[in-house]
């Protein structure tokens, strides 16, 4: 029961991450795993992937495919909807935090 709540609280702490990161620059998968594990996150591909196809999907990141290399890169930018819901989400988890 405990390790549910925590992968919930685990995913909501990586969603605010990607979201900060994405209104910076334009952000790519294999980049957020490694700014994530220099945070201290333990993430992997199978975790991470599935979180920014959600918050595309979700209207929170906007993707472009660019060739980079030969390979498909996915790009992943912060939509005008993740911009609205940052400050509010990132104010609550510091909130949080302070306390």
């Amino acid at each position: 029961m405990q390790d549910k709540i925590l992968r919930k609280f685990f995913l909501g702490f990586i969603q605010i991450h990607i979201l900060h990161h994405a209104k910076q620059d334009p952000i790519y998968g294999a980049w957020m795993l490694q700014e994530l594990h220099e945070h201290g996150y333990e993430i992997s591909p199978g975790t991470l992937y599935p979180i920014l196809r959600r918050m595309e999907s979700g209207g929170l990141l906007d993707k472009e495919e660019i060739t980079v290399d030969g390979k498909v890169r996915k790009y992943y930018r912060i939509t005008a909807l993740g911009e609205e819901i940052y400050p509010e989400a990132r104010k609550k988890h510091m909130s949080c935090l302070r306390k």
